[in-house]
């Protein structure tokens, strides 16, 4: 290991155990401090932050939601640090998730589901809240450097009582993993609005082009497994979510298994895409994402925020 990949562990390390021990409103006043400071340095992903806002929006964001941004960004670090020490009860009263009671019932009924998340809210919140309610989740992590810190990010889900997939370098084939979780009635969540493999499906988001990953379509077609979109935001007082779905799959006579996938994933991109119009200051994307960027004004924006009331097609 690298000096530099110990002093990312060793930070990594010390921030659990600072923030843990920190009263929580001091722990807020911290965070929010150093959000504020983040946002007015405008360092490159601060800046990438923006403009993928810019392509939600259709026009610039202003500094204003740009901060708000930077602050839900670091709002979601804090309670991840803090996340492990919460009990069984604080954790199902810790987030607000709409329409739990279809993925309690899909594990009910065995076949388990399959939930699309942005990277949005606070994701880990809303798995640990599933756990919480004694349904077992399962889900994939990449493998992050150093190993150490990734180990420490295994831990911390594992605490929370999901199952964790690795990318690469776990036994067989992620995929065929998530299928035997989904055989076990298990809700595999998994991050659909980046894909980190550059062998994602090109699939239109907010006017541009951009890829997302197969895996919640494969899964769904493969298994038969009801496949969810998760919309994530904050309130002032918790996190929240709503369960969207379940999406209507392609049968054989919309054409080959390729062209099912990428139709459900295109159900998927425009799932997301109304959730992050809605609250577009609690989406965390600070990475390159688009492959065509939406031109400004484009009107696609404004129908994702349109509809993102949408009434739920399962309502």
């Amino acid at each position: 290991m690298s000096g530099r990949e110990r002093l990312v562990e060793f930070g990594y390390a010390a921030g659990w155990r600072l923030v843990r021990a920190l009263p929580e409103s001091a722990a807020s006043a911290l965070f929010r401090v150093g959000a504020d400071r983040a946002a007015a340095k405008r360092g490159p992903g601060v800046q990438r932050l923006a403009r993928n806002l810019r392509n939600v929006l259709g026009h610039e964001p202003s500094d204003e939601l740009v901060r708000d941004a930077v602050r839900s960004y670091a709002r979601y670090w804090l309670e991840a640090f803090r996340l492990p020490s919460k009990s069984q009860a604080q954790l199902r009263e810790g987030f607000r998730l709409h329409g739990v009671e279809k993925l309690i019932a899909a594990h009910e009924a065995g076949t388990g589901a399959i939930v699309a998340l942005p990277h949005a809210g606070n994701w880990d919140a809303a798995g640990a809240l599933v756990t919480a309610h004694g349904v077992p989740l399962t889900t994939v992590a990449e493998r992050l450097k150093p190993e150490g810190l990734y180990r420490r990010f295994l831990a911390y889900r594992e605490k929370l009582g999901m199952t964790i997939v690795p990318t690469v370098g776990g036994q067989g084939s992620p995929i065929d993993a998530l299928v035997k979780a989904l055989g076990q009635a298990h809700i595999v969540p998994l991050l659909a609005d980046r894909d980190l493999s550059a062998r994602g499906v090109e699939v239109e988001f907010f006017g541009g082009r951009t890829r997302m990953p197969a895996g919640p379509a494969m899964l769904a077609l493969r298994t038969g497994a009801p496949l969810f979109v998760v919309d994530m935001w904050y309130e002032p007082d918790m996190a929240c979510g709503r369960v969207v779905g379940p999406l209507p799959v392609p049968d054989a006579s919309a054409g080959p298994l390729d062209v099912r996938v990428k139709l459900l994933t295109q159900q998927v991109a425009d799932g997301l895409a109304r959730g992050i119009a809605a609250h577009p200051a609690d989406w965390h994307m600070l990475q390159k994402l688009w492959l065509t960027e939406p031109p400004a004004g484009d009107p696609a924006a404004a129908r994702a925020t349109s509809a993102a009331g949408a009434t739920d097609p399962e309502e």
